[in-house]
């Protein structure tokens, strides 16, 4: 029998490790594309948020035709992935491709361009207001005793459909070509152009997984919390990538590892301390880990190239 101390030191772990989850899906798109052009995509929150948008709508359409919950996730997932990662194709196309040979900043500041044009477009295209999302989790099978009190059905599923994709994710970069191609040109673009890799492809078919990645982690936390509006996308992206600095920006295992002591950190904060301080707890931790180990928990120091 679980005392009441130890049934609330659960509930605030699992609620961590959702959040974490979200986080760690978000980071991964950020450290992908860091690996491999050394630039940040500032537009990735707003990837997100169109994501959730997506999901939303076919969420909707689906549930006028009387398809119960599963069936309503499922559209919805991959309605939002397969959208969010057109939107990331198109951001490497306009926002990175023709300014490949520019000096860094200016990917950069079209970066943040690209993310102020989404903002405004979806406020034009939907609304500013908060808009309800489909709670879907709250129509599935209820848990068992056991797990009823501390863990959510919601929860549950958030965190199977997280180490399913992740693990997806980490078998793809390991043995599939696709994979093999990324991390050669995260270590060296120009031999890996020399020895027949299509970077170009390779490029924007990893922002088009990150951007599927968060549209993922949209749909399910936006099915979770149960609303949404335009602006959900800036803070969850600055979090998403401090935990990707944080785990150590460039680093798969990094990114994962980030976002779950992220998520831990600002739980636990708000469970103990008050939700008043759960950005400040987090962003305390980025900061003793830049001071203590600036490359990030599992990030290499990479000596710059002269």
């Amino acid at each position: 029998m679980i005392s009441d101390s130890g049934q609330y030191f659960l509930e605030i772990a699992f609620s961590g490790l959702t959040r974490g989850s979200i986080y760690a899906l978000i980071a991964l798109g950020y450290t992908m594309v860091y690996g491999i052009l050394g630039l940040i995509n500032f537009a990735h929150g707003e990837v997100y948020m169109i994501g959730a948008f997506v999901g939303l709508i076919f969420a909707s359409l689906a549930s006028l035709l009387g398809w119960g919950p599963v069936s309503l996730l499922l559209v919805a997932l991959a309605s939002a992935l397969i959208w969010a990662g057109a939107y990331g194709w198109s951001i490497e196309r306009i926002a990175y491709r023709p300014l490949r040979q520019a000096p860094r900043l200016a990917p950069l500041i079209s970066a943040i361009g690209m993310s102020i044009f989404l903002r405004e477009y979806v406020i034009l295209a939907q609304t500013p207001d908060f808009v309800a999302f489909p709670a879907l989790f709250e129509r599935l099978p209820a848990l068992p005793e056991s797990l009823d009190g501390y863990l959510q059905a919601a929860e549950l599923v958030i965190l199977m459909v997280t180490l399913v994709v992740l693990s997806g994710l980490f078998g793809m970069i390991k043995f599939s070509r696709l994979g093999k191609a990324m991390r050669a040109i995260a270590q060296d673009r120009e031999m890996a152009l020399l020895l027949g890799v299509d970077t170009d492809k390779v490029i924007s078919m990893t922002f088009v997984l990150g951007s599927g990645l968060a549209a993922v982690g949209a749909v399910m936390i936006s099915a979770h919390i149960g609303q949404i509006n335009y602006n959900i996308g800036f803070i969850v992206g600055i979090k998403a990538f401090t935990a990707a600095v944080l785990g150590g920006i460039g680093s798969i295992n990094g990114a994962a590892l980030g976002g779950l002591i992220l998520g831990l950190t600002e739980a636990f904060a708000t469970g103990y301390v008050s939700s008043d301080y759960e950005d400040v707890f987090a962003f305390l931790i980025l900061v003793l880990i830049l001071i203590l180990r600036p490359a990030g928990i599992l990030g290499q120091d990479r000596p710059e190239k002269v």
